[in-house]
């Protein structure tokens, strides 16, 4: 472990600063220089009273007896900063009486196992658990994302240690936290992988292999997941050969790791092609997210992995309902509910709202055993809700060992199949309407506000126009169809930005939609509609 930062006198970081650390159920921030205009957000000693708010937190919530201390686990991405924060967030641990676990390069879904698993020879199940990661983000980036045995921390839990973690640091002296007395290293990525590639055995019938003749290619970019070719794949049998970018490298130097990303998608599809492959599988850094491509180099990612998931556990789960986030498409909701005979629930943005309704609706009697999100989240019951990338492409490779075994044949095909009938948009696009939170419209209020002025406003215009359908059941922004087709504005979830998605049967249906909006979006002076404007040719 590297030594403690020297003595040095420490910044003074007021509440705020640490408070603007929040990304919802994440911490985020800069954590190298590097890029122009972006400080240091996330220094050492940030990240030392960080990690120590959250042993208060865990302490107060787990209340252990004085005969034990808790443990905490800790892995990490591939990025840069990744070993420097690893460090601190040991040191910020050890400081407040929590035993230190590392892991070392680690995926977001192995961390929140380690909750769960049993096996005292590793030290589990640990009482928290802490990933070191900030997604798809830029290089200079990362930040945090906590668990417990029950799930990921929400954003008030973020916010409770974020207030705990700035009392914290104003009680640091300028000499810095000493190193752990003792660290444990873990390989727990080999008991993870164990499980992804016992789940497909038992799937096949127990069969040892029974992948065996398929070609499957992975695409890691350069993230924490390129152990799923050499440490899934290959012991089940599968041909790996023209797998890209397995190997960890946190400046990210092929493309950025993230299933939503058109230069991604392209590298993985390319990849399919030119091995001749049966099936592509891309991941995001952490592995939390996961999207594939057939073997005709057809993406089934977005809509398309909704579906094919949604056929799969709906075979297992006749009726049951299917948790999405708010911009999944109408041809979506008509494939779940007619094609497939269950039921469409879309929710809000964000994976962890996607997945805590998911969790309530079950509480409250009606069945949901999938919670999974256009941009590749996903989670399922029958696997604690862990949001798994991994998982997700394990329930396609079950898919694929058992039709092999069932005398069904091999390749893709079984899985393309599957989503036949899926309506699709002929054109589609998001396009995002910033808010300028210095202009004089705002008058002093929030943006927060000053959006939901704007989404009143096109409510209220829908409400006058008999072209326009509002959505009967909506749970974020306004979702209006009309010309065979519809929009969805809403407010993001942290940045003052209205995403605007619009889906129609061609351009021209979509340009209308998009003139519906433009017509509210036009009272608003703060607003940049330069995107909208562009896409109408107005």
């Amino acid at each position: 472990m590297a030594a403690a930062p020297s003595a040095t006198i420490i910044p003074s970081i007021d509440k705020g600063a640490f408070l603007k650390l929040q990304n919802g159920s994440d911490i985020r921030g800069v954590a190298i220089d590097g890029v122009e205009g972006e400080p240091v957000s996330l220094p050492e000693r940030v990240t030392e009273a960080i990690a120590a708010a959250f042993a208060a937190w865990l302490l107060d919530r787990k209340k252990p007896d004085a005969s034990r201390r808790l443990k905490v686990s800790i892995g990490h991405d591939s990025r840069i900063s990744a070993q420097k924060l690893q460090d601190a967030v040991s040191r910020g641990l050890d400081a407040a009486g929590v035993d230190v676990i590392q892991y070392g390069l680690a995926s977001t879904p192995a961390m929140f196992n380690s909750t769960l698993t049993k096996n005292e020879d590793i030290f589990c199940p640990v009482d928290g658990s802490i990933m070191i990661t900030a997604s798809h983000l830029p290089y200079n980036r990362n930040g945090f994302k906590f668990f417990t045995n029950v799930g990921g921390l929400g954003k008030v839990d973020i916010k409770d240690i974020l207030e705990r973690a700035a009392d914290i640091y104003k009680n640091f002296t300028d000499e810095g936290l000493r190193d752990p007395q003792s660290v444990k290293r873990v390989d727990y990525m080999a008991v993870y992988t164990s499980d992804l590639v016992a789940a497909v055995r038992k799937a096949s019938g127990d069969i040892e292999k029974p992948l065996e003749g398929f070609h499957i290619v992975v695409d890691a970019g350069n993230g924490a997941g390129g152990f799923f070719a050499g440490k899934v794949l290959e012991p089940l049998g599968a041909i790996t050969s023209g797998s890209q970018f397995l190997e960890p490298d946190g400046t990210f130097p092929n493309h950025i790791p993230n299933p939503e990303d058109k230069e991604a998608m392209e590298a993985i599809t390319r990849a399919v092609l030119d091995n001749k492959a049966d099936l592509g599988i891309i991941f995001d850094t952490d592995v939390d997210r996961s999207a594939a491509v057939d073997s005709s180099g057809r993406e089934l990612n977005r809509n398309r992995l909704i579906a094919l998931m949604s056929a799969i556990v709906l075979e297992e789960h006749p009726g049951t309902t299917v948790v999405t986030d708010s911009v999944t498409s109408d041809g979506l909701t008509t494939f779940i509910e007619k094609k497939l005979g269950g039921r469409h629930h879309r929710f809000k943005r964000g994976y962890k709202n996607v997945i805590d309704e998911a969790i309530r609706l079950n509480s409250v009697g009606e069945e949901s055993h999938l919670a999974i999100e256009t941009s590749g989240h996903g989670a399922l019951k029958e696997n604690n809700w862990l949001d798994d990338g991994a998982y997700l492409m394990v329930k396609l490779l079950n898919k694929l060992a058992s039709a092999k075994a069932s005398g069904l044949g091999a390749g893709s095909k079984v899985l393309t199949d599957l989503i036949e009938g899926l309506e699709e948009p002929g054109f589609a696009v998001e396009l995002r309407l910033k808010i300028d939170q210095n202009h004089a419209d705002l008058k002093g209020g929030s943006f927060r506000a000053y959006g939901e002025a704007v989404l009143q406003h096109l409510s209220n215009i829908v409400d006058s126009d008999p072209k326009l359908e509002k959505a009967p059941v909506n749970y974020e922004g306004i979702r209006v169809s009309a010309y065979g087709g519809w929009f969805l504005l809403r407010l993001s979830l942290h940045d003052p930005v209205l995403p605007l998605n619009i889906e129609g049967p061609n351009k021209e249906d979509a340009v209308k939609l998009g003139l519906a909006v433009l017509s509210a979006a036009r009272e608003f002076p703060a607003l940049d509609t330069s995107a909208l404007d562009k896409f109408v040719q107005v």
